[in-house]
Parts: structure tokens; sequence; C-alpha cells
């Protein structure tokens, strides 16, 4: 290809488009796995979407894999083929076995500029327009093999790798940095709650939920809710989260008002909806209030709802107490797991232990709440501004990198054109199609670790920036204002 018309966009001088099977190869080799046990097993799970960032792995012994798998060696980029767009690539320096659904990738290329090439949005978007099947999308080779790549000098692949590593690295510093404060927030939050539900010594009342409550029951039976506005609204089976009801997503059960209400499914304002079954087991139990004012509403079979005597308990706060305090590890150790679903019923519900003050302290306790959790929530809205602040200027750098931006260009340096000619040359003279096989056969365990992580691309090239101030602007700022 040319630098001009024949890539997705234009490119510097001394650049060249190039197809990826002219710069690189699947290196496929099938081997069996009891050949190998000691050596890591790399499966699409262990890369992290969009970063790169090689999760904890076993060996293959460990994993007890009986299926051929393709030997690796260090330096081969690993590129997962299903789901093409979640961008789960990463260049190893060590040698295995990895998944069948996945692409052990040489290249002539620098192989730290293709990694990141391969993980870019660009590519990405490239790689998901020719992604195969519905369910479970995948790029096929021969598609893969046709995609553009954009090639600058040698000398240049490798100096914008070493940029990249630099200012990606203080990115994902500061990532590192806004997740550790979102995490602290949360831990604040339960603080909270454990601290405002916890009894000062034996003053308040114990009771159990069931004591509390004036009906316990499993929602609605429906087949197939529709998205239609006919019959009365229902909850999905994911609206329940702690202490927040999602009531913007709604299906409709096709069974009108009247008769849910006739049938003792229609929701009030006030009713404890708890979730019944969930595929994570951290869900199950999770406690919301449903509003005032939310409308005819019910709910579906994997919910549960306990309407609570009114005299004697605030809603908010029993919702708090099965949140955030000693209720909640009750409920937590009463969750079962069947078949992969994780459950808990309404008689172990019935069990779980609330001590309660009186009315007045009950609500005063939850606007002391409610003031702490307006604070944590604008923390978290700050932090969250940041996140996409970072993923922002990832996207811009990788777009500078990509379209010759980043670095400075040499022109004395062998251009892309003759690379290539280079590379074709030295391709036929060995032997194209044959790949440079090793054997690592049964090397040591390298178990239970995550490797280096990997550089992170993100977005597809144009509009361009002012290099040097643009490099500037990548040293992420983490002043957050807290509010006080």
């Amino acid at each position: 290809m040319s630098q001009g018309s024949d890539g997705p966009w234009e490119l510097p001088k001394g650049w060249e488009w190039a197809p990826f099977a002219d710069v690189a190869r699947v290196a496929s080799n099938l081997v069996s796995p009891f050949d190998y046990p000691d050596l890591p097993h790399i499966a699409p799970n262990h890369i992290e979407s969009e970063t790169g960032r090689l999760l904890p792995f076993s060996t293959v012994a460990e994993d007890g894999v009986k299926s051929p798998k393709h030997l690796f060696t260090s330096g081969h980029i690993l590129y997962s083929k299903i789901r093409p767009y979640l961008a789960k690539v990463v260049m190893v320096k060590f040698d295995g076995l990895c998944s069948a659904d996945m692409y052990p990738i040489a290249t002539e290329l620098d192989p730290g500029y293709l990694t990141l090439w391969l993980r870019s949005p660009a590519f990405t978007g490239l790689a998901a327009k020719h992604q195969g099947r519905s369910v479970l999308p995948k790029i096929n080779k021969e598609a893969l093999v046709k995609l553009p790549v954009p090639v600058p000098p040698l000398a240049e692949q490798q100096r914008i790798v070493v940029a990249l590593d630099e200012q990606l690295s203080r990115l994902s510093a500061g990532a590192q940095s806004l997740g550790g404060t979102m995490g602290k927030a949360d831990a604040l939050r339960r603080k909270v709650l454990a601290r405002l539900t916890k009894a000062p010594g034996d003053s308040w009342t114990q009771y159990q939920l069931g004591d509390l409550a004036a009906s316990v029951r499993n929602g609605m039976y429906v087949s197939r809710p529709g998205v239609e506005p006919d019959g009365v609204a229902i909850l999905r089976i994911g609206a329940v989260r702690p202490l927040r009801l999602e009531l913007t997503d709604l299906r409709y059960s096709a069974v009108e008002e009247q008769q849910v209400a006739e049938d003792g499914y229609l929701l009030e304002g006030g009713d404890l909806l708890f979730t019944r079954y969930n595929g994570n087991p951290a869900y199950v139990g999770a406690c919301a209030v449903v509003p005032e004012g939310a409308g005819p509403l019910t709910y579906p079979d994997k919910l549960i709802r306990v309407q609570l005597r009114r005299d004697i308990a605030d809603a908010e706060f029993v919702a708090m107490a099965c949140t955030g305090g000693s209720a909640r590890q009750v409920i937590a150790s009463a969750v079962k797991t069947t078949a992969g679903q994780a459950g808990i019923a309404g008689r172990d519900l019935k069990k779980v232990p609330i001590s309660l003050p009186s009315l007045e302290e009950q609500r005063h306790r939850v606007r002391v709440y409610q003031s702490w959790e307006a604070v944590i929530a604008r923390l978290e809205t700050e932090v969250s501004k940041g996140q996409r602040r970072v993923g922002q200027l990832r996207r811009s750098l990788l777009a500078e990198a990509f379209a010759g931006r980043l670095v400075p260009q040499d022109p004395a340096e062998e251009p892309a054109e003759e690379l290539l000619t280079r590379i074709r040359a030295e391709r036929e003279a060995a032997g194209a199609t044959t790949p440079r096989r090793r054997s690592p056969r049964r090397a040591p365990a390298q178990r239970k670790r995550a490797s280096d992580t990997a550089l992170t691309s993100d977005a597809p090239p144009p509009p361009g920036a002012d290099a040097p101030a643009f490099a500037a602007a990548t040293q992420p700022t983490l002043d957050l204002e807290i509010p006080s």
C-alpha cells in the first residue's frame, strides 16, 4: 500500500500502509498440552480488555487443559480473536501455551509497536467490521491478515514505543490512583453504614426481619416481559442494587394493573426489595426501598418484597442495616449456590437479626447517612470524571502516535517502503511460510503471576495536536476537590 489513499488516513512521508500479512503472521502451532504441563497457560480471560494487562494465570497442568493449544514463545503477540471489540492483546516475554481462541503472532516490525496498533481503537474498529457470528463474534485469520497496518521506519517505531511507554505509564499510575480513591469512597460508605446501624450497648430492641414484616413474598412469574408499554411496568431482575433501585429500564408484564393489584403484586412506596437470585453472589440479598410515587409497578419472581410494620420500622433504616450492618453478614452467609446461580430464600431473610432504636432515632440516622452519601456521591462523580479524562488522553495519545505526530521523523532513516521490500526479500530467502519454532518442553513452572503491564492503546487518528503541548497535557492531574 502507499502512504496516501490506500489507508484509512494520510501518513507522513516515509511511512507506508501495509496489509497485516506483509508485516506479521499467525504463528499457529497446535500441540498436545500433556507434553507441556509446567508451561504457563494463557486464555482470553487472562488479558485485561484494552489495557493489555496480563492477569494472574496458572500452568497447563493446574488448569487441567486437555485439548490442543498453540505453543507460543517469548516475543510473540497474543491476540484474542473472540470478541475483537474487547481489544485483548498482549506481548509476552515467556514461553507457554495459549487458547485456540487466540492467535500467536510473530512480526518483523517492532513487536511493541504492532501490539499497540492491534490494541488501538482504530484497529479494533476495523477488526470489528469483519467479525463473524452474532452470539460469539470472532475474526478469522483470512480477514485479519488483510487488515491495514501503518508502518513507519523501524527506528521511529522504536521511538514511538518508548514515548508511549513513558506517557501511558503515567496515565496508568493516574488511573490506578483514581481507582484507589473510588475504593476508599466505597469503604467510607460501608463504614458509615456500619456505625449508624450499630446499637450503642444494649439500648436498642432486637428483632428478626420476619418480626418487622407484615408480608414477605416472591415476585410474579412473567415468561417474556415486553418492551412496549402494554400492561403494568415490571422491574428488571438486576434493578435492585445496594440502597438503589433502577427505575429507568423497565419491562411490561402484559397483565393489567387491576389484576396485578388483586393478586397482591403491586408495589407500594416504602416496600423493601431484595435480590433473590443472581449469577454474582455479591448481589444476592442486595436491598433497596421502593420510592414514593414510583407509579404502577410490579416485580419479577427473582426478587423478594418485604412489607414492613411501619409503626416500629423505617424502611430506609432497615435497608441500611441489611446493606452495611451486621445484618448484611448474616444475609451473605445464608446465600446458597445451585447450578451456577446464587440465591437466598425468603425464610432465611426472615431470620436476619435487626436492632432498632426508636422510630425518631431511625429517621435521624437515615438523614445523617443521606448527608454522608451526598458527599461520597459527589466524590465518586469527580473520580469518574477523572477516569474519563484518562481514557480521553489515552485515546489522544494513540491517535497522535499512529498519525505520525507523536515523535519527530528523521529523513535519514530507512523509509518504510525499503523496510517492506527488505522484509519480503528476507521472507523469500528464508521460506516465508516456515515459522521459527522453539521447544520449551517441560520448562519450569511459571504460575499464578501477573506479567509486565503491556501498553494501552485507544482511538482513531486525526485531528492533530501540537506534540509538545500534547505531551505536557498527558501528565495526569489528580487534584480532586473533596466536598466537606
